[in-house]
C-alpha cells in the first residue's frame, strides 16, 4: 500500500475490509460511534494519534503498517526498526542464538516476514548440501527452497501434504500483513509443478510431519513456531523461530548422528 496515494481513512478502510469487518463491527469493537468511524474513513475527520493506534490494535495491524498509517495521518512513526545486528537488538539476537544452539542436534532457523533465512543452527546445513547456488541466495527463502523442483521438494516424501501446509501458512501471512512481496512469492510457488497425489491430511497423526528421504530411510519431523511476545520493534515483530523435533526415535538417532559426522 502506497501511503502517498492513500489518505489514512482509505488505508483504515482497506484494513477493515481485509479483516472482513463492517463499520458497525469495528465501531463496536473499538467503542466508538459508527458515524465517527465513517467520517474517519471518508477523510471528513482526522483521527488523533491515540485513536489511530486504538483502531490499529482492534484490526491487529502489523507494526510496520501501523507506522505507515501514522505517517499517512501526518504523525511520526511510533515503532522502531533495527537490523538484527544492530546493538539495540543485541539482547534479542543473543536470545535467538541461544535458542538455536540449545535446539541442536535438531534443526532450528530464524526467518523474517518474507520467509527469508536470517540465522540457523548447524543442524540445518546438512539438509542444504548440494543444492543449486541460485536457491541458496542471498536471501535464502525457506519456502522457495522447500518447494522448488530443484530444491528440497524431490526429497520430501509427503510433498503434497507439506506443500498444502506451507501454502496455507503463507496465505495466512498474506491475510494478516497484506504484503505484496508475499503475494508475489505465493504466485511463484504456485507455478512450481504440483505433486500428482492429492494433498490429504494424514489420518494417523495429530500433527503434520515433514517426512524427508535420507540415505538411511525416511526422517520424520514435526515443527513449531516461536515469536517474540511483546515486541515494539518492526524487525522483532516480524521474526519467527522455526524449530523441528524428531517424530520418532529413529529420526532422533539420525539427527544426532548427522551433527556428529
Amino acid at each position: 500500500m502506497n501511503t502517498a496515494n492513500h489518505p489514512v481513512g482509505a488505508l483504515l478502510r482497506q484494513w477493515r475490509q481485509r479483516r472482513r469487518l463492517s463499520q458497525l463491527d469495528l465501531a463496536c469493537e473499538a467503542d466508538i460511534s459508527t458515524r465517527h468511524l465513517s467520517f474517519v474513513e471518508t477523510g471528513r475527520a482526522l483521527p488523533s494519534r491515540e485513536m489511530l493506534l486504538h483502531l490499529a490494535e482492534q484490526l491487529e495491524i502489523p507494526l510496520r503498517e501501523r507506522n505507515r498509517l501514522l505517517t499517512a495521518a501526518g504523525y511520526a512513526p511510533l515503532y522502531s526498526q533495527h537490523g538484527l545486528d544492530d546493538p539495540a537488538l543485541a539482547a534479542a539476537r543473543a536470545a535467538i542464538d541461544q535458542l538455536l544452539k540449545a535446539h541442536e542436534p535438531y534443526p532450528a532457523l530464524t526467518i523474517d516476514r518474507q520467509w527469508n533465512l536470517l540465522a540457523a543452527n548447524r543442524s540445518v546445513a546438512p539438509f542444504l548440501a548440494g543444492l543449486p547456488a541460485e536457491l541458496l541466495g542471498p536471501p535464502l527463502n525457506v519456502l522457495r527452497i522447500s518447494l522448488h523442483p530443484e530444491g528440497l521438494a524431490p526429497r520430501i516424501v509427503n510433498l503434497a501434504q507439506w506443500r498444502a501446509y506451507l501454502l496455507m501458512r503463507l496465505q495466512h501471512d498474506i491475510d494478516i500483513s497484506g504484503d505484496p512481496q508475499l503475494m508475489a512469492l505465493q504466485q511463484e510457488l504456485l507455478s512450481y509443478p504440483a505433486p500428482l497425489e492429492p494433498a490429504e491430511a494424514l489420518p494417523e497423526s495429530v500433527l503434520m510431519p515433514l517426512q524427508f528421504q535420507t540415505d538411511q530411510g525416511v526422517l520424520s519431523m514435526i515443527s513449531t513456531t516461536t515469536v517474540f511476545g511483546t515486541p515494539n520493534d518492526v524487525t522483532l515483530a516480524e521474526l519467527a523461530l522455526e524449530t523441528f523435533f524428531p517424530a520418532d526415535e529413529a529420526s532422533a538417532a539420525y539427527l544426532r548422528q548427522l551433527t556428529q559426522s
